[in-house]
């Protein structure tokens, strides 16, 4: 590391200068994990192995592909699939029967539902969604928890209240560009707050189109919580969508709803659905997805067929090698490591997270210091890391193994540092950012 620059790191300081914000995902900009000396490019994976623009491997612990990659990079089922896909060809002026083998198959996963619509990513699925339930009420409130993307009516809610969104995952988001006239149409309540919801919901529920929420996410739902959210949306006619994007395929073969027997009128997929494939799917009750008539809502991209065919091809494998239970006792290995390790060196986190996610906090002053620090050291020691774990097929003891015998290292190196009173000294370059900033 030191005064050595990488490949990846030259090839992005060009890059801001002719891509706005330096990349296409927030997520996956470098300054949100180390400054100025995160890797930034790949040239190959396989697995949960990376390789670098300078050819170093590493073992990637921390998001496997921004959650997309629950089988692992280059997983050989899911690209056979594709290649041949690819020979046969993938867009023509006919339809591929793979959008309806798909259809077919994630229906028969989820029996409270009856129709679907696909799309390619996270973001426009949930816009899709949104102008579904709005279609069909004839209402245009939203009251919503969590991330749910980039689009109008979600950042509207920061027209209200600059801060509204800063509880959900991404602080800093500024509404320039969208519409000043959503205003006051999209409202935030935090998960298992009951007594919030309960408010908002009474204070807007005659311009309720949808309630929007992920089933999971950081915690496990509270007795009550989401049955009744379902109860109270039911009675009154209007939408219950649930986001399952980052959740979906990873408690549960199909949706994390299902594992807590909640039907909603709509629930959203993305990610971990394809694979690393880009596929989007909004399954819904018939009543409610027959509103997408009404609306127009069509693109051509959505027709082609490498989506299809991994999904198929993701979910077949999934069910076969009972993949949902394998992550899920991964993420409670690495959590328990996190915790015995802290132990160990006298270092304090917090440990949290449902599996099969998991994330730690440093219980000091500074702690993105520490984490940019322990992102720093990892890295070092040959592993993409940061304070978060997400599950994949890919991960095999022997990566657990070697991963936690590299925090037991760096957790007592933080813990010296924390004494001597000047972690921040030991860092080669900036503070990792948080949230949303405007890159120069």
């Amino acid at each position: 590391m030191g005064k050595i620059i990488g490949a990846g790191q030259k090839l992005y300081q060009n890059a801001k200068k002719i891509i706005p914000g330096g990349t296409q995902l927030l997520s996956k900009r470098p300054e949100m994990f180390l400054p100025k000396f995160w890797p930034a490019y790949y040239q190959k994976a396989a697995g949960c192995e990376v390789w670098d623009l300078d050819g170093k491997k590493y073992i990637d612990m921390s998001y496997m592909g921004i959650g997309a990659c629950v089988l692992g990079y280059t997983d050989p089922d899911v690209n056979q699939a594709v290649k041949e896909a690819i020979d046969k060809g993938v867009a023509t002026t006919l339809n591929c029967p793979e959008e309806v083998k798909l259809a077919e198959i994630l229906l028969q996963l989820h029996p409270w539902a009856q129709q679907i619509r696909f799309a390619k990513t996270g973001g426009e699925a949930m816009a899709i969604a949104v102008r579904i339930a709005r279609a069909y009420t004839s209402r245009d409130k939203v009251l919503f928890c969590g991330y749910h993307g980039w689009h109008d009516w979600y950042l509207s809610a920061n027209l209200a209240d600059s801060e509204a969104l800063d509880g959900h995952l991404l602080p800093g988001l500024e509404p320039k560009g969208v519409p000043r006239g959503l205003k006051g149409t999209t409202m935030p309540f935090e998960y298992n707050d009951l007594q919030t919801f309960l408010k908002l919901f009474k204070e807007h529920e005659k311009e309720l189109a949808a309630v929007i929420m992920e089933p999971v996410r950081n915690h496990l739902p509270h007795r009550g919580f989401l049955e009744a959210i379902r109860e109270r949306t039911e009675k009154s006619g209007i939408v219950l969508i649930m986001d399952e994007i980052s959740s979906g395929f990873r408690m549960i073969t199909g949706g994390a709803h299902l594992k807590f027997g909640i039907k909603p009128d709509i629930a959203v997929f993305a990610k971990a659905l394809g694979n690393g494939f880009p596929i989007a799917a909004i399954i819904g009750k018939r009543e409610v997805m027959q509103a997408a008539q009404t609306s127009f809502i069509s693109s051509t991209m959505w027709t082609e067929k490498v989506g299809f065919v991994s999904a198929l091809a993701m979910i077949k494998k999934f069910r076969q090698k009972n993949v949902a239970n394998y992550i899920c006792k991964m993420a409670i290995k690495v959590q328990k490591g996190w915790k015995n390790t802290a132990k160990k060196t006298s270092l304090e986190i917090e440990v949290s997270g449902v599996p099969p996610y998991g994330h730690f906090e440093f219980k000091y002053n500074e702690p993105l210091v520490l984490k940019t620090l322990f992102t720093q050291e990892m890295l070092k020691r040959g592993f993409l890391a940061s304070n978060v774990y997400y599950g994949s097929y890919a991960h095999k003891d022997i990566h657990l193994q070697k991963y936690l015998k590299a925090c037991g290292e760096v957790f007592a190196f933080i813990k010296k540092a924390v004494e001597g009173g000047h972690p921040k000294k030991y860092l080669k370059g900036p503070v990792a950012q948080t949230g949303f900033q405007r890159l120069t």
